[in-house]
């Protein structure tokens, strides 16, 4: 039997840059070469001191909204299918992300289906959007949870009641294209993040990492 092996490519404005040519140029010289998805990663603010693993990052780093950025590129292109790695889901409302991600999965006829969530690493991330550090892998798993049941939920609506998101019979249209829910890819090397990825269709995306945070979360 053979088993096919794909690749993927990723970008990342912090070293390629955001000049929208050069990022149109990139995915459709990709997407001809034949690899399977471009991946894009999040920062939402950074700041001085900022450290990943033993890396200070300088805080002007250009990181653009990787939600925002896949919708360019999948206007631009037919076939590549669109990935983060990683989208910092705590500090998301999965109200919105739903609706965000599957508009671009919609309009891009099926392509939003490589979303890998993280946690994140710099607390003075989380504090910027007002989420408690301590508490994002919980509310990871709640988000996540949230997601799933916006889109599969129909016309009647979805109630959920949980520790950081509260509603009661919701309806988010329109739906992913052609299916019940996307596949989520959970990234990290931690137990928790692999049981994350346990559930029926999420995948776990494992790497190694140095920061404590990331390892306890």
């Amino acid at each position: 039997m053979e088993i096919g092996l794909k690749f993927a490519i990723s970008y990342g404005t912090a070293s390629l840059g955001v000049d929208p040519e050069h990022m149109v140029a990139y995915a459709r010289h990709a997407e001809a070469c034949g690899f399977e998805a471009l991946y894009m990663p999040e920062h939402v603010a950074l700041y001085r001191g900022a450290v990943l693993g033993s890396m200070e990052l300088p805080p002007d780093l250009p990181l653009v909204d990787p939600l925002d950025a896949l919708s360019f590129v999948a206007a631009a292109t037919s076939r590549i299918l669109l990935g983060t790695g990683v989208l910092l889901v705590p500090y998301q409302h999965p109200v919105v992300l739903a609706k965000r991600l599957a508009t671009i999965d919609l309009l891009s006829r099926g392509r939003m289906r490589l979303l890998t969530v993280g946690l994140g690493s710099l607390p003075g991330e989380a504090r910027a959007v007002g989420v408690d550090f301590r508490s994002r892998g919980r509310r990871a798993d709640e988000a996540i949870d949230v997601l799933r049941l916006l889109w599969s939920g129909g016309a009647e609506g979805v109630s959920f009641h949980g520790e950081f998101f509260d509603f009661e019979a919701l309806c988010s249209f329109p739906k992913p294209y052609g299916v019940t829910t996307l596949p989520i890819h959970v990234g990290g090397s931690s137990r928790p993040a692999a049981r994350r990825g346990s559930p029926a269709g999420a995948i776990s995306f494992p790497w190694s990492s140095s920061c404590p945070h990331s390892q306890a979360a």
